[in-house]
């Protein structure tokens, strides 16, 4: 009787326990995917206490039939004139990367992604200091900067978990694969609009730093997300 209750128990985690997410696996929902540009403000929040520092316009274009641009402009209320553009290419039917660039103030840098590996470069303009960028992959893997729109697209569900390779690139912190997770998926509502509440984080910062999603149940929008990091509250809200 023991065996047979230590069998079941093992069998209904096996049951319930959601497969890694890969290109490989991964479920589109395709019909939300469309030509769109989206803007939000961003705010660093301290208790009661809101303040705007910048705003943050993210556009999403199919370029042809098979691939999908994702563009993030940023421009920082203390520096309006230096914008932050990173642009990601993936494919549509899965999410796979196909390149990534990301220009700001203090770093450019460049990732074309091969099946088995990503090439680039990475400049620090503080000290002028470019990096080759060479790094073989040995498993399907999404880009790190592509994720978090991948989540608007997956059939999503009351209390989803997951977690998923992503491809990162930082000299300072953590290059090539590591994982990212989706912890949870609840229903809600925000300013009268039924929303999916998706709760995400990643090892870039070693899972210390919490994301999370308001997307409109109906057409993906992202509404609002909230950044808790180290006791730091950020918030993004999407505006018309």
């Amino acid at each position: 009787m023991r065996i047979f209750l230590i069998l079941l128990i093992m069998s209904s985690a096996n049951f319930f326990a959601q497969k890694t997410l890969t290109p490989d696996n991964v479920k589109i929902e395709s019909k939300y995917i469309k030509d769109e540009t989206s803007n939000s403000i961003w705010y660093i929040e301290n208790g009661t206490h809101k303040k705007e520092i910048g705003k943050i316009t993210t556009e999403v274009k199919k370029v042809d039939k098979t691939t999908l641009l994702i563009k993030t402009s940023v421009k920082m209320n203390m520096s309006p004139d230096i914008p932050w553009v990173d642009s990601t290419l993936v494919k549509i039917s899965d999410f796979q990367p196909v390149y990534h660039s990301s220009y700001n103030s203090a770093r450019d840098m460049q990732l074309k992604f091969g099946k088995n590996k990503v090439t680039g470069y990475y400049l620090d303009k503080k000290t002028q200091k470019k990096d080759n960028i060479n790094e073989s992959v040995s498993t399907e893997y999404f880009d790190s900067n592509s994720y978090p729109g991948l989540l608007r697209f997956l059939p999503l569900k009351e209390h989803y978990s997951t977690e998923m390779p992503i491809f990162d690139y930082n000299p300072a912190a953590k290059k090539g694969v590591v994982k990212a997770y989706i912890e949870d998926v609840n229903k809600g509502e925000l300013n009268g609009r039924k929303v999916w509440i998706v709760k995400t984080t990643d090892d870039i910062q070693d899972r210390k730093t919490i994301v999370t999603y308001y997307l409109d149940t109906s057409t993906r929008e992202v509404l609002k997300q909230e950044i808790d990091s180290n006791g730091r509250k950020m918030v993004m809200e999407s505006v018309k």
